[in-house]
């Protein structure tokens, strides 16, 4: 299972800037109306096999933890780690959003946060956001969507420590909350990261912050049962703004006890041939049965962000798309 994956990885480097290179019809369509790809749990390739289990899990897999670590440890990380890649590499692949689970750990005294699946990360929140950065200063025309969630063991002090950091690493490069982020917008304002906080309090005292992107996560194990639910979610009607579709499987206690010699990126890599389908069916744009963001689990298969990124190309905006009010385009389909 390994080879395609390491084989991948020298041709996902080819999408570092694909969004400077989009074509000019396209540079007015609002960001929640393209096609963006995403990695789900984006940070969990550096995870702390030492670290205590997160507050978040069950007392059962505490205790289980702390009474049978050589048992059940082994099992947390093989079922726990969503991504190989760093996240210089992902930005480097074409991933645009970032799902970033932060955490305080339980009896720190300290203000340090880290990233958090299960167990703690090696890194530190904010050292993660300055490797952003420089990825982005050496990226001018890129936009990325960092979605803040989870947010365990944050008092009002860290949330303010937290927001303070984010301002002082990306200070003009933060698109406001009231601007319509279309990439000629963006890159006219010098805007390069879009912030979602899941914290409302918080989101409402400062305008550098966007509202929590809904995610549409069908915690299901099977692929048909997940595509079954997107699809639903799908007749359902998009949301207005940035939303999430969630191409990630999602294990169970009684999956893991099926497969005891299993791994979340087996599982995962054994997915991908139905869901690449799914992929290359969807269509961007503002109609009901639109997508936006599409997150996966080990992103390193580059057919996933290009099959994302290409489905921009359906995306048939009227010629006079630049003098209209950005917002209020209407968008058909070329066809496939």
């Amino acid at each position: 299972m390994e080879g395609p994956l390491q084989t991948s990885l020298h041709v996902c480097h080819e999408n570092g800037q694909w969004m400077s290179e989009l074509p000019e019809k396209l540079w007015d369509i609002p960001l929640y109306n393209l096609a963006l790809p995403g990695s789900h749990d984006t940070m969990t390739y550096c995870l702390d096999k030492n670290s205590a289990v997160s507050g978040n899990e069950s007392k059962l897999v505490e205790l289980l933890n702390k009474f049978m670590p050589c048992i059940v440890r082994p099992i947390i990380m093989k079922w726990s780690i969503t991504q190989v890649l760093t996240v210089t590499e992902q930005l480097e692949a074409g991933v645009r959003y970032l799902d970033f689970r932060i955490a305080h750990k339980a009896n720190d005294p300290s203000m340090n946060l880290y990233f958090v699946h299960m167990v703690y990360t090696t890194v530190v929140v904010q050292d993660i956001l300055w490797e952003v950065l420089k990825w982005l200063e050496a990226h001018p025309q890129e936009v990325v969507i960092l979605a803040c969630r989870n947010f365990d063991g944050l008092n009002k002090k860290l949330h303010c420590h937290l927001i303070a950091c984010i301002k002082e690493i990306f200070q003009c490069k933060l698109c406001p909350r009231n601007v319509v982020p279309t990439l000629r917008t963006m890159w006219q304002h010098g805007y390069q990261v879009i912030v979602s906080y899941e914290e409302v309090v918080e989101v409402e005292k400062h305008c550098e912050l966007w509202p929590a992107i809904p995610y549409w996560w069908g915690n299901r194990t099977s692929t048909h049962a997940l595509i079954q639910y997107l699809e639903r979610m799908k007749r359902m009607g998009r949301p207005e703004k940035f939303f999430v579709a969630g191409i990630n499987l999602t294990e169970n206690l009684r999956y893991i006890l099926l497969h005891p010699f299993g791994s979340l990126k087996e599982m995962t890599l054994r997915s991908l041939p139905c869901l690449k389908i799914w992929v290359r069916k969807q269509y961007p744009g503002t109609q009901k049965e639109c997508i936006n963001i599409i997150a996966g689990d080990f992103i390193g298969n580059d057919d996933f962000v290009r099959d994302v990124i290409e489905l921009n190309t359906k995306i048939n905006p009227p010629l006079d798309c630049h003098s209209k009010a950005a917002g209020t385009n209407t968008i058909s389909f070329s066809a496939l």
